[in-house]
């Protein structure tokens, strides 16, 4: 298949993610500069639609494509992948924009300051994870319901990303201010989370899927008192919670169209398959490096792993982002996205 030459282009990168620059994995540590390459082929044959270079992050949006991979690499899809995972989404950004990648899963908010940002050089194909954050408490349970936290210390990642949305958001809810009701002590990655609360009796923290699974391995009497995901549905107000989702770059998608419909059936199937067979799921996730096999196999069940597409995923990605774009207009790239910014099918 004809390939263009792509033009190198520079971005300004305005949001982390909540599943970005954390190590999940208990042997091994992942830093921004961490890569992790799989190249996948098919058979040779005329009826290849040719290759995808796919992007994913160490963490959920990884675990939705990993049977997607395997497959593959097994030559069972039409096409052949090569397969790039960063742990930071600020990483993984630029190589969309300058063809390093050619379809990327992403921080849902980052995929329209994308948009933004390179003039409108990035579609959206798909959402692939729902909300996965949770407040948990070491040592004396006290945060029943939202209200509970006022007042109250809470150490987390994701400051200026879908972490700090997402509580900003339900705080407000509850009639609280995250400036001046509650003291956020931010850190840099989920390690960094737990290595702040290994050696204090008391602690509340908000973290993502798969970190809550980590984290409850690592760290004792750390139990989960508030599913964030909850929390925001049972308002009703702010559409659904969206953590993240699949970006192809627009002159890819131009040229391969016909490629671009197949792997997002494949990666419907894919996130399928994951949900339906968790233990050989886990096994997947652990062969590509993701996290480890047990502590995949509690994870997946709360990772939210969706593929949602079509008017769909335009509607419930419009409303979330009207969400963020009223809580901080920086969030989504200083302006929603056009109606262009989706990619609704054949």
């Amino acid at each position: 298949m004809k390939k263009r030459i792509l033009a190198i282009m520079a971005c300004a990168i305005m949001a982390l993610s909540a599943c970005g620059k954390a190590n999940v994995n208990e042997s091994s540590s992942a830093s921004a500069e961490s890569t992790v390459t799989e190249s996948t082929t098919v058979s040779e044959n005329e009826d290849s639609l040719g290759t995808i270079k796919l992007g994913g992050l160490k963490g959920p949006t990884s675990i939705g494509l990993v049977k997607l991979v395997d497959d593959a690499k097994k030559g069972s899809l039409p096409y052949s992948v090569e397969f790039d995972m960063e742990s930071a989404p600020d990483v993984m950004a630029p190589k969309l924009l300058n063809g390093e990648v050619d379809i990327a899963a992403l921080p849902v908010n980052m995929g329209s300051v994308l948009f933004n940002k390179s003039d409108g050089k990035v579609t959206m194909l798909d959402i692939g994870t729902l909300g996965i954050l949770y407040i948990l408490e070491k040592g004396d349970q006290s945060i029943k319901t939202v209200a509970d936290l006022k007042g109250r210390t809470i150490v987390a990642n994701g400051q200026g990303a879908t972490p700090e949305y997402t509580l900003s958001y339900l705080l407000s809810a509850n009639g609280m201010d995250i400036n001046s009701d509650v003291t956020i002590d931010w850190k840099s990655s989920a390690d960094e989370v737990l290595s702040t609360i290994e050696n204090m009796d008391n602690a509340i923290v908000m973290l993502p899927q798969p970190f809550v699974t980590v984290a409850q391995t690592k760290v004792q009497n750390l139990n989960t008192v508030l599913d964030l995901t909850k929390e925001w549905d049972a308002l009703g107000t702010g559409g659904k919670l969206i953590t993240s989702g699949l970006f192809v770059r627009n002159d890819f998608l131009e040229s391969n169209k016909e490629l671009v419909d197949e792997f997002i059936a494949n990666y419907t199937d894919s996130v399928k398959w994951i949900n339906e067979n968790v233990e050989d799921a886990s096994k997947l996730v652990e062969e590509y490096d993701i996290i480890k096999a047990p502590i995949a196999a509690k994870a997946i069940p709360y990772c939210n792993l969706v593929s949602i597409t079509g008017d769909e995923m335009k509607t419930a990605a419009e409303d979330y982002f009207k969400t963020l774009f009223d809580l901080n207009p920086k969030s989504v790239g200083e302006a929603l996205p056009g109606e262009e910014f989706y990619y609704l099918g054949k």
